[in-house]
């Protein structure tokens, strides 16, 4: 039966990049994703410019996309037979230290706000900053301000620290909505046990993805697997409870891969992160994920390996999309 009979909701927790056109993530099945809808490492004005170019997207009832500003949205998605947009940040740089911008970015669609990339920003430090420094005076503020509008704080790319101070100051379930577990893969994007029980504790979401970079022993013989990425979902059920294990793929969702050259080359600025796997693989967009899901359009598949790994049927459920939904909808309330 596929997703799309069985009534189920798929949610992505992230993908890391869109041409406009939903049909990979509507041929995979997949009921919403957070895409990330704003340059990384790029300012306010131009955050601005993408995202209100993405809003008059959504909004256009022929697009295939349903713009999602609240957890009935996603319902809704999948009611029109759409793919529900949940506009994301994979940084906070366009604040550029400005408190009040959070308002503006939340009134235009502003959802889902990754604290830090790899590096340290005004908020706190990312996941490459090895003084593994925390939450800034300034990042707390915006913690308190995400809490006050209802914008889910994620923190995949931080440090432990910033991860750590932001899940015990947020008011609301925190996401990591692509990370995996450590102490299955111990590479520089993964979290420590203290960190995916931290998210836990405020009732967050762990997407566990099959990207590389994270879904990867860090052996060249050992290219990313379902296999090993049902490991990290086992690990992570285990520590804290399938109740908070999601998935996010960290996919691209295009028609032509060429698209994505220019972000797959910002790539090599983190040879920590992914330098070693790209040394390993090459850097095509296709050799990131396992051979058997190189698109959005194979999302049945992850599905059904969570199936094939003995994951009960309510369970696979609340890990394809149900968890994912609870904490969106206590994160916008």
């Amino acid at each position: 039966m596929n997703q799309e009979a069985s009534g189920r909701i798929v949610i992505d927790g992230l993908v890391f990049h869109a041409d406009g056109n939903p049909e990979p993530l509507r041929t995979g099945g997949v009921t919403a994703a957070n895409v990330t809808v704003a340059p990384y490492l790029e300012g306010s004005q131009s955050a601005f410019d993408h995202m209100s170019r993405w809003r008059r997207l959504a909004t256009d009832p022929d697009s295939g996309w349903k713009l999602v500003l609240s957890a009935d949205d996603i319902l809704a998605a999948r009611q029109e037979g759409k793919v529900g947009l949940i506009m994301g940040w994979q940084n906070t740089w366009p604040l550029e230290g400005h408190l009040d911008r959070i308002s503006g970015f939340h009134a235009i669609g502003l959802r889902v706000a990754q604290l830090t990339y790899n590096e340290a920003n005004f908020v706190g430090d990312g996941c490459g900053e090895p003084r593994n420094g925390g939450l800034t005076a300034f990042g707390r503020r915006v913690v308190q301000e995400f809490n006050r509008l209802g914008i889910a704080i994620d923190l995949s790319h931080c440090s432990e620290q910033t991860a750590q101070d932001a899940a015990a100051l947020s008011t609301r379930p925190v996401l990591l909505t692509h990370a995996n577990a450590s102490a299955v893969d111990a590479r520089v994007r993964n979290k420590s046990d203290a960190t995916i029980k931290a998210v836990a504790a405020t009732g967050g979401v762990i997407g566990i993805s099959i990207h590389g970079f994270l879904n990867w022993s860090g052996q060249p013989n050992q290219p990313p697997s379902l296999e090993n990425f049902t490991r990290h979902v086992a690990y992570v059920a285990d520590l804290v409870g399938v109740e908070h294990v999601g998935i996010g793929t960290d996919f691209a969702c295009v028609q032509d891969t060429a698209e994505v050259n220019r972000i797959l080359e910002l790539s090599k600025a983190y040879p920590g992160a992914a330098g070693v796997f790209i040394n390993a693989f090459g850097n095509k967009l296709e050799n990131r994920y396992p051979a058997e899901t190189p698109s959005p359009r194979q999302f049945p598949a992850i599905v059904a390996a969570l199936e094939s790994k003995g994951f009960s049927a309510a369970e696979v459920d609340a890990i394809a999309g149900g968890n994912f939904l609870r904490a969106f909808r206590q994160a916008w309330a």
